[in-house]
């Protein structure tokens, strides 16, 4: 199952290699949410792996953005204790713009940070069929 959010990018961090063949990049999404008057404030990870790191490089940090990601759980023991992590992996990530509509007006659109036209050099699949 996906999920998306809606917020400001507010830290980048590097690449981080974990084997010889898997890395992972995390970034941090300010998410405000109004309730029953007052502004509460999150601040959400989430990690890129792979092929997928380097896409928050084409986001500045203070842009508004939004984030499509999936829910990613494991279990892992060591020394006889369990550990649950909870992973939010990132998959694609939109530019929140504000622009002027045809008429003139301000309107804001989501510009795609990842190109799916096959004839384009940098073109990313990442469907699963």
């Amino acid at each position: 199952m996906s999920y998306e959010l809606t917020g400001k990018l507010i830290a980048k961090f590097d690449i981080v290699q974990r084997t010889e063949t898997f890395k992972t990049r995390e970034f941090v999404v300010e998410k405000t949410d109004e309730i029953n008057g007052r502004s509460i404030v999150n601040y959400v990870k989430f990690q890129c792996v792979q092929d997928k790191t380097a896409m928050i490089d084409r986001v500045n940090t203070g842009e508004e953005v939004k984030i499509y990601f999936n829910i990613r759980g494991t279990k892992w023991e060591k020394d006889g204790k369990t550990n649950y992590i909870t992973n939010l992996d990132a998959w694609r990530i939109e530019q929140l713009l504000s622009g002027k509509g045809a008429a003139g007006a301000g309107n804001e659109y989501l510009e795609p940070l990842d190109t799916f036209s096959s004839t384009a050099p940098d073109a990313v699949d990442d469907l699963p069929f």
